[in-house]
């Protein structure tokens, strides 16, 4: 599906609530702040908002709803979790059971939703500053790949580190460092940078989440921490029940990028 012409958020959430837009959201609603969303049983939500404290690279908290309330009232207080993302996974027990577009059947009294940092958000300024992003150029969602760093662990939670890649010509990683240290509310500096057999990823064309992206010579794989962790916490520790959303098909705020930069 090809890019619209710039969205506002209330305009791509009602897209997305009605299933008119159902594809990835990076470029979406250029200068906006985009959350990668975890949902859980409030009896676990104490030990998950730990574990997020613990590991802020991968799970910058951007916003935490009241239990049993859809609404997250700090980033999108017109909007319902349950409805606003184009694509959602449930996790039951480790296993992803159902790939949604609507969790309102699956929402209770008792779920709370996590809104965590999106490296999506930093994308802008990395065009912004003429360093290309190959998954946009290429209509395809970004590559994610789980890496061999483990998370602190907290309570029940513990797993591997996600990451998501973006090749980058040499002479640009400098500034790729520069541009996204600026953002550390939404995963902000890469964590590697070359070598993906140091962080164990061994097939760079084979992600473990999004796409395949094309690396042309003289570009390096650069690695950045990614909200997508939480499913690979959830495939290790297997709770009753995690929802998330789809890798790339991520909440849209109404908060702007420089509300998060320094």
């Amino acid at each position: 599906m090809e890019l619209p012409e710039k969205w506002t958020p209330e305009i791509a959430r009602e897209k997305i609530r009605t299933q008119y837009w159902t594809g990835p959201t990076s470029g979406l609603t250029p200068g906006y702040i985009q959350g990668n969303l975890v949902v859980l049983p409030e009896e676990m939500a104490f030990e998950f908002l730990l574990f997020c404290q613990r590991n802020p690279k991968p799970c910058p908290v951007l916003d935490v709803t009241e239990p049993g309330s859809p609404v997250p009232r700090l980033v999108a207080p017109d909007s319902d979790l349950r409805k606003d993302l184009p694509g959602y996974r449930v996790y039951r027990n480790g296993q992803l059971t159902e790939e949604l577009g609507d969790i309102t059947e699956n929402w209770d009294e008792k779920m709370v939703g996590f809104l965590l940092g999106c490296s999506f958000t930093f994308e802008q300024a990395l065009i912004d500053y003429g360093i290309p992003l190959r998954h946009i150029e290429e209509n395809k969602n970004v590559s994610m790949y789980k890496t061999n760093i483990p998370c602190v662990p907290a309570g029940r939670f513990s797993g591997p580190m996600v990451v998501s890649m973006r090749p980058v010509k040499a002479a640009d990683i400098p500034k790729a460092v520069q541009v996204t240290s600026r953002f550390p509310s939404v995963h902000g500096a890469p964590v590697h940078v070359g070598e993906p057999e140091a962080i164990g990823i061994t097939d760079l064309s084979h992600p473990d989440f999004g796409d395949p992206v094309t690396i042309k010579a003289g570009e390096i794989p650069v690695f950045w921490a990614c909200g997508v962790t939480p499913q690979a916490v959830a495939m290790h520790m297997k709770p009753e029940i995690m929802i998330t959303h789809a890798p790339g098909h991520m909440f849209i705020t109404d908060k702007k990028n420089e509300e998060y930069s320094i």
